[in-house]
């Protein structure tokens, strides 16, 4: 792996497995021939993340986009595939090593104890991690508050008496008070009002100049991915299918899952537009399509598309998909 790369993952699996029920194990015993059931939630990803950059990894719900952000913070061991932080397997790392992958959940209330006042919650994981010396640590603790644009005089509260904004906030000075170099960013800002977006947005871009912060930046939201990130990984079923720089993949998408995408996001405009929903349900990950698994939803799908997997595939030195039509 290239030195510059700070986060490698390569041909990265997760699947679930539902054990047979007592009934499912009678009726074997009958004969019934009743299999466990299965989700491949991730399937062969493969990508990589420099120091500085941000990448959007963008998708519908259920596709794997967050399965992925909890294999790489160790949340989920993973099947199969490896992930490597700074050319050492994560799993090889210590935990003092791992803190400097940090994760801003998508709910800030959960995400936070409702017991604890803020500034214990975030004073606790640095008294524990011994992230700095003990007499520096009120300064630090204030310098980290001042960064994310929070008043300490509110620290002594609870999460419950505050907005989802001032909450994504503790979460984000959390994260950042263990001096990550890489932040995982499960749709941090979807939970909140459009004008509260907008100030979350802008505190992730002035952090990143700062402190020259990493981002695997997950959402729905292409608007957001493009003002945020510098590359893209549109993912679909487990798989990704199409990855490259954000305004290539979004201005010009070669995958129809990537065009369909674009053309059912919302867009502000002057003149009349039909909207375009992707047509279709996604399919079941319990019984995926045979083949490429966009193609049931497909436009363009021929007969090679329902019997091969397509493999990715390099456009150009920076883009890559996956797809048969690809030319």
């Amino acid at each position: 792996m290239s030195e510059d790369v700070l986060l490698s993952v390569k041909n990265l699996s997760k699947t679930f497995s539902k054990p047979l029920g007592l009934g499912d194990k009678f009726a074997n015993l009958m004969g019934a021939g009743r299999k466990p059931e299965t989700v491949r939630a991730v399937d062969d990803l493969s990508f990589d993340l420099r120091p500085g950059e941000a990448l959007g990894l963008v998708g519908e719900s259920g596709c794997g986009k967050s399965t992925v952000a909890r294999l790489i913070m160790g949340l989920l061991s993973q099947t199969s595939g490896q992930i490597e932080y700074r050319n050492t397997p994560t799993s090889q790392m210590s935990a003092h090593d791992l803190l400097k992958i940090q994760m801003v959940f998508q709910d800030p209330y959960s995400s936070l104890n409702p017991r604890m006042r803020i500034g214990d919650q975030i004073r606790e994981a640095i008294n524990v991690h011994n992230i700095v010396p003990k007499a520096e640590r009120d300064a630090y603790m204030a310098s980290i508050f001042e960064q994310c644009g929070i008043d300490d005089s509110l620290t002594k509260r609870y999460p419950h008496q505050f907005s989802g904004g001032q909450r994504q906030r503790f979460g984000i000075a959390r994260a950042l008070a263990m001096q990550p170099d890489l932040v995982i960013c499960d749709e941090p800002v979807a939970a909140l009002d459009v004008s509260i977006q907008a100030q979350i947005i802008n505190l992730f871009m002035d952090l990143r100049k700062q402190k020259n912060l990493a981002y695997l930046f997950i959402s729905h939201d292409l608007s957001v991915v493009r003002h945020l990130c510098d590359r893209v990984a549109v993912m679909y079923l487990g798989r990704i299918v199409e990855q490259g720089p954000v305004d290539q993949v979004l201005d010009n998408p070669r995958h129809p899952y990537t065009q369909a995408l674009k053309a059912s996001s919302p867009k502000i405009s002057t003149g009349k537009r039909n909207f375009e929903p992707i047509r279709g349900e996604i399919p079941s990950p319990l019984d995926p399509p045979s083949g490429c698994h966009f193609h049931p939803r497909c436009p363009k799908a021929n007969e090679q598309c329902l019997r091969e997997m397509p493999k990715p595939q390099r456009l150009s030195e920076t883009m890559s998909i996956s797809c048969h039509l690809a030319t």
